[in-house]
């Protein structure tokens, strides 16, 4: 099981309430509930087939994806009150048209995927974790349930393309880890997060960058930052609206006494919320970097569980 290693650099402002909305959009539109009647997949848990997607039940069961895999067009039952782990490792694997129904409740403080690549090309995409997760954690230490662990032995590339995260206990789209081992690299491109607790996105590798994605933080959900950057960079943000409304920091670069460099363009960011600069990192704005952040959902990202399971397009 891919565990997310809880460590104290951590530190963020309290979590204040849960992401039960965003106060100034309608975000997240409600959806209808999903038939589920049953059959034994084994390993994946109790599952239903639909037309358009197959139903998981969430029964503290391990998923593994395999090299050249592609899992696709999954809609993932956490109303069962149980955690699910999907892992995929090996290389050129695809996750694809996935939606996770209910907040995630088990308390395992596990990641929900645990992902890297060992020298190829890997892709996520249209994948919705918008229910986010209970401040419960199993682990000793920590805040609880990650959405995405990418591996310290990731050493290929990842593509994460129009994904929605939401409301996790601990970050939306971890991915620093890979910045003292394998060194791989990370494009998260046209993504929603929100609401999440130490980080929304995590980078730390030459060659990783966020564009065309959206960060929404308010006072009635986990207030993390908006963008974390870890050695040993460069990171780059790109057309990115960074909307913090004054909670934690906006673009924080450096940590555990390590700079990094994050190059920033076409970008608004919280002013209030800021940008942080420690162990001598550098975070330089290019052209087109403003302080007027309107968060958003992209195009293309989905906005239910099932949509994201079916392939419809937002």
């Amino acid at each position: 099981m891919a565990q997310n290693p809880r460590t104290s650099e951590t530190e963020s402002a309290p979590t204040t309430g849960r992401n039960t909305r965003l106060s100034r959009r309608n975000y997240v539109r409600s959806f209808a509930a999903v038939a589920t009647a049953a059959t034994s997949l084994g390993v994946a848990g109790t599952a239903a087939a639909t037309d358009d997607y197959e139903v998981i039940e969430a029964e503290n069961q391990t998923i593994t994806i395999d090299s050249g895999e592609t899992w696709e067009n999954k809609l993932i039952d956490m109303t069962t009150g149980q955690d699910v782990v999907i892992t995929a490792h090996g290389s050129d694997w695809t996750i694809r048209n996935v939606g996770f129904r209910g907040e995630n409740t088990s308390g395992t403080g596990s990641a929900t995927f645990g992902v890297s690549d060992s020298g190829g090309s890997s892709t996520v995409e249209n994948v919705y974790l918008g229910d986010g997760s209970d401040s419960r954690n199993g682990s000793s230490s920590g805040h609880g349930q990650t959405a995405f662990w990418v591996d310290p032995d990731h050493a290929g590339h990842i593509d994460f393309e129009n994904v929605n995260i939401q409301g996790f206990a601990d970050n939306a789209i971890y991915a620093s880890a890979p910045g003292n081992a394998g060194g791989g690299t990370i494009h998260i491109d046209n993504s929603f997060a929100a609401n999440c607790y130490v980080s929304h996105f995590r980078l730390a590798t030459e060659g990783s960058k966020v564009t065309n994605s959206c960060v929404y933080v308010d006072d009635e959900g986990y207030q993390g930052r908006g963008i974390w950057a870890w050695a040993p960079g460069t990171v780059e943000v790109e057309n990115c609206q960074l909307e913090m409304n004054g909670q934690n920091v906006a673009i924080d670069a450096g940590a555990n006494g390590q700079g990094t460099t994050v190059v920033v363009s076409d970008t608004d960011y919280d002013e209030t919320a800021g940008i942080g600069e420690h162990a001598g990192s550098n975070v330089q704005l290019e052209d087109d970097v403003g302080t007027s952040p309107d968060a958003y959902i992209p195009r293309g990202v989905p906005t239910s569980a099932e949509d994201a399971a079916a392939g419809v397009e937002n």
